[in-house]
């Protein structure tokens, strides 16, 4: 990893990276992180996907959270970007800026986390850069992904008539948050605390859905990551091709935690359809494509739901089982 400063280098730099990092970058392309940059081989036949998401302490997550877990969200946030587009991980980049109240054990941890993802996911760390700041901490991570030429699944593609499809289950990851800023709001009080814990975990530690990349390469017509908030990101997918769309909110997969905060508290259903941090998959898929995509996504150990349809009309309509339209104040997490 490159040093933080163009002046001198403090000793203590190089000794940290030594320390933390050499031991995790065992990728050829790394060189030993010794040097400015990597290097890295595009496999024969394949185009780079790159992505970069950058996590800041009370915005993205609580300073408090533990160390090991922030770089691990760092990485999947940015893996579920590789997993949307159908990329298999080649390797990261990680940047970081180290407030002073982050002591040796909260950074032998966080590298620990760096590394267990980088191992469970096959996304070895290539290189990066390190600098203090007053704070508050700050990850970001460039995550390179490659696909086979030409099969990139883009959020344009979509068109009229196909299938609006979602991974796993909505809504967990900002229910926990909303958990969190509020444990005795109605909604969670009658949650065990299995049910509690599952729910912080997803925020905390969201998933990528990486085994999704065959099916989204090959049965896909347009595909995103769900980390805003399902009913903006799918507006800005139908955006992006040009088209709308109208799903049953009826039909959106939530679990089991998820359900019984609504049942108590209706009102944090629109927490959970537009508040972000689910890292599920979201894709449009043809008809004649769906009952194949179904399978290969079964097979690779992950459920999906047909929550809707594209259409013709610009915009998107949100609608209950009874064909009711449903309303909300917004889309979407904004970051700004």
């Amino acid at each position: 990893m490159a040093e933080g400063c163009s002046a001198a280098v403090p000793s203590g730099e190089e000794a940290l990276i030594d320390r933390l990092f050499a031991p995790i970058a065992t990728h050829p392309g790394a060189l030993n992180l010794k040097d400015d940059a990597a290097l890295l081989a595009v496999p024969p036949g394949h185009e780079l996907v790159l992505t970069k998401d950058a996590l800041v302490a009370g915005v993205h997550f609580f300073a408090d959270d533990p160390p090991d877990a922030i770089a691990r969200k760092a990485m999947r946030v940015n893996l579920s970007d590789l997993a949307a587009k159908g990329a298999r991980p080649l390797g990261v980049m990680l940047a970081f800026a180290i407030p002073p109240e982050m002591d040796a054990a909260a950074l032998d941890a966080f590298a620990g986390g760096i590394a267990a993802d980088a191992a469970l996911y096959d996304a070895p760390l290539l290189g990066g850069d390190t600098v203090r700041t007053p704070g508050p901490f700050t990850v970001s991570i460039t995550a390179i992904g490659a696909v086979p030429a030409g099969t990139m699944v883009r959020r344009a593609g979509a068109k009229a008539g196909q299938a609006i499809v979602v991974s796993g289950s909505i809504g967990d990851g900002a229910l926990g948050l909303a958990l969190r800023l509020d444990p005795a709001r109605p909604g969670f009080a009658g949650l065990s605390e299995e049910e509690a814990g599952f729910l912080r975990e997803r925020y905390l530690l969201p998933r990528p859905r990486l085994p999704l990349i065959r099916a989204l390469r090959e049965h896909a017509s347009a595909a995103m990551d769900v980390s805003d908030g399902l009913i903006g990101d799918l507006a800005k997918m139908l955006a992006a091709s040009g088209i709308g769309g109208e799903i049953d909110i009826d039909r959106v997969p939530l679990s089991p935690a998820a359900r019984r905060v609504l049942a108590a508290e209706p009102a944090l259903r629109e927490t959970a359809l537009t508040g972000g941090d689910d890292y599920e998959i979201l894709a449009v898929v043809p008809q004649e494509a769906l009952s194949r995509f179904q399978t290969v996504a079964t097979t690779a150990g992950i459920g999906v739901s047909v929550i809707g349809l594209t259409r013709e009309a610009p915009e998107l309509s949100v609608r209950d089982s009874a064909g009711a339209p449903v309303a909300f104040r917004r889309g979407s997490f904004s970051h700004f």
